[in-house]
């Protein structure tokens, strides 16, 4: 699962630096802001973004979160 998706920031927490983005073909997956690729620790919700899924504590994650 680390090749590269497309898809698009659906939820985003600055306070607590959680997120969540959703593939292109409906699924979604958790972030945290140091997945972010840019070093900003924020983004804007609807922003369209490619992204790599790994297992992290037995679930599935958004991974290098980069803005397309």
């Amino acid at each position: 699962m680390n090749e590269q998706h497309a898809g698009t920031v659906v939820a985003f927490d600055a306070a607590v630096g959680l997120g969540e983005v959703r593939r292109d073909d409906g699924v979604g997956f958790p972030f945290h802001c140091i997945e972010i690729a840019d070093g900003t620790r924020t983004i804007d919700v609807a922003t369209p973004v490619t992204f790599r899924v790994l297992c992290k504590l037995g679930r599935y994650e958004a991974a290098a979160i980069a803005v397309s």
